[in-house]
């Protein structure tokens, strides 16, 4: 018998996935949350140094991030920390904005990511305060990959030095300069950090081909560690992460000195935050669960961000490696995200030093396998065949992110597709849907707004002169103009005006209820309305019409 947590009177919009709780469900959150915490804890922590931030940074984002969303997010599977893109966004901002190039010690830098993540976390917000939910997901799909090409390719580069035996990080400088770093560090390379360079990396690949269930991430680093305590690696010249401290992360403030050189890559990590998110949540929802919302994600996740910021965490996002382990080992909600949340309070509190014997190619391995994922040449092909325009959009993101940058890319690529979105609305859809006479009924396709009111008008003229026999009245099916502005309006006067030069009579049909209201404050709509030409049905206005010309 199946038996279900008594109903609770808390807010809907708190803890949504708990809702309707089974106990029998308990089980399988329990090892879906461990599972989880498995690959994002160490997952985590090595994408922290992609950020050049002390690896404890990434095991913090690992906590009140993951705990925020646990309480506020949709989805019921999605583990919510740091990713690959985001954290070489991250590192993109710091270096442009001078704090991560200024800053021999990483710590040095920590008031400017508490802003970062604090801005990234405000811009989500006031994202989901005025609803752009639905608009940010216009953004393509071809940018995204062209996006996580270029960040791929630029941090697989910049993790070479580290494999070959150097202890800086460029991927934060671009590709260019990772290139060059790769050309320096071949004349300094340090054999035995090469062999379990080699070792982590092959190891990563057999488990995630051969053995998929297996927490490849966790025996990298159990490995690592285990080999760095009990053989003469150290004395072989292999570099140790730095010491981690052990304890629960203390609040901070943030650092305002570098305020407007962060918010061009506040905004840009915040548009990614999104999309990734948004699309893991979709990914792994199952048939039988809630559909995602939008908005609701930008609440979540930018919550997430903000509480987060304070306590020194990377800026968050769902990731998509550890919500599958997680779906994958039974979670049916985020009760399991708190079990991984509780997993890494644990290793924070009592690990650290453990930790701190981590060899730093290990993490560089880790992380070397998770982007080089990201570079989908398969992908590019295929969209090569099937559409030539998100092909070169993709290409084009991507080789801007490899020679100018990633926060160039990101901008340019929301540029390309805003542009090419508004094309799209703009191009008239008109189809005539009856004629009676000599009347004739056009349904408008799409909504009218500021943009391309002008434009429909035009269509619909042509079309009304082009009817073979003539007509002399047009019935304008309007359902779809929910909203109406003064633009709009003057647009529907002139384009009456016009046609009736030409001997044409136009009629409204199905204008909904909220734009009427705002059409009857206009002296033109109420001179349509008292001669008859505004009607509920477009039936109605063909009868209107033809009797009119009967008389």
């Amino acid at each position: 018998m199946t038996s279900t947590a008594p109903a609770s009177r808390r807010p809907r919009w708190l803890l949504p996935t708990f809702a309707g709780y089974r106990r029998e469900w308990l089980t399988p959150d329990i090892v879906g949350g461990l599972s989880a915490g498995a690959v994002v804890v160490p997952q985590a922590m090595a994408y922290a140094t992609i950020a050049n931030l002390p690896v404890q940074i990434g095991l913090y984002t690992c906590i009140l991030p993951m705990l925020v969303y646990a309480l506020l997010g949709g989805s019921r599977a999605m583990s919510v920390s740091t990713t690959s893109t985001i954290a070489t966004l991250t590192a993109t901002t710091l270096v442009s904005a001078g704090v991560a190039a200024a800053a021999d010690d990483p710590d040095a830098a920590l008031g400017s990511l508490v802003l970062l993540t604090l801005l990234v976390g405000a811009i989500l917000l006031i994202a989901w305060l005025l609803r752009l939910g639905s608009l940010v997901e216009n953004i393509s799909g071809a940018t995204v990959l062209g996006l996580k090409i270029g960040v791929g390719a630029t941090v697989a580069v910049g993790q070479l030095p580290k494999l070959l035996g150097e202890t800086g990080n460029v991927s934060g400088e671009g590709f260019v300069n990772s290139l060059v770093a790769v050309g320096a560090a071949l004349d300094s390379v340090n054999w035995p950090t090469v062999a379990l360079s080699v070792g982590s990396i092959l190891a990563l690949v057999v488990l995630q081909r051969f053995a998929p269930r297996v927490p490849g991430t966790l025996i990298v680093v159990m490995v690592g560690i285990l080999l760095s305590a009990f053989t003469g690696l150290t004395a072989a010249g292999v570099a140790l992460i730095d010491p981690v401290p052990s304890g629960f992360p203390l609040p901070s403030l943030p650092d305002f000195t570098h305020l407007p050189e962060l918010i061009p890559g506040a905004l840009a990590i915040a548009i990614m935050a999104f999309l990734e998110s948004a699309a893991v949540a979709r990914g792994i929802r199952k048939a039988t669960e809630p559909q995602v919302d939008s908005n609701q994600e930008l609440f979540a996740t930018g919550a997430a961000n903000v509480i987060g910021a304070f306590f020194t965490t990377m800026p968050a996002a769902g990731g998509f490696s550890q919500s599958a382990v997680n779906q994958n080992a039974g979670a049916k909600t985020q009760l399991s995200t708190i079990v991984t949340v509780v997993l890494a309070i644990l290793v924070a509190l009592f690990l650290g030093p453990v930790l701190s014997l981590l060899p730093q190619a290990t993490l560089a391995a880790m992380v070397f396998v998770a982007v080089a994922g990201l570079i989908n040449i398969p992908e590019l092909v295929r969209w090569a065949r099937i559409s030539r325009i998100d092909f070169w959009i993709a290409l084009v993101v991507a080789l801007i992110g490899l020679s100018a940058g990633l926060l160039p890319a990101v901008a340019i690529g929301v540029v390309m597709t805003l542009v090419l979105v508004l094309r799209e609305v703009n191009i008239p859809k008109l189809d005539i849907i009856d004629r009676e006479g000599d009347a004739v009924a056009v349904h408008l396709g799409r909504g009218l707004y500021t943009a391309n009111a002008a434009e429909n008008a035009r269509a619909i003229v042509a079309l009304a002169t082009s009817q073979a026999p003539p007509v002399d009245a047009l019935v304008l099916d309007v359902e779809r103009l929910d909203i109406v502005t003064v633009t709009i309006l003057d647009a529907l006067e002139g384009l009456d005006r016009e046609l009736a030069q030409l001997g044409i009579v136009l009629y409204l049909a199905r204008l909904p209820e909220k734009a009427t209201a705002i059409a009857r404050k206009t002296p033109w709509f109420e001179s349509l309305e008292q001669g008859g030409r505004v009607h509920a049905a477009v039936d109605e206005g063909l009868a209107a019409a033809s009797a009119a010309a009967a008389r």
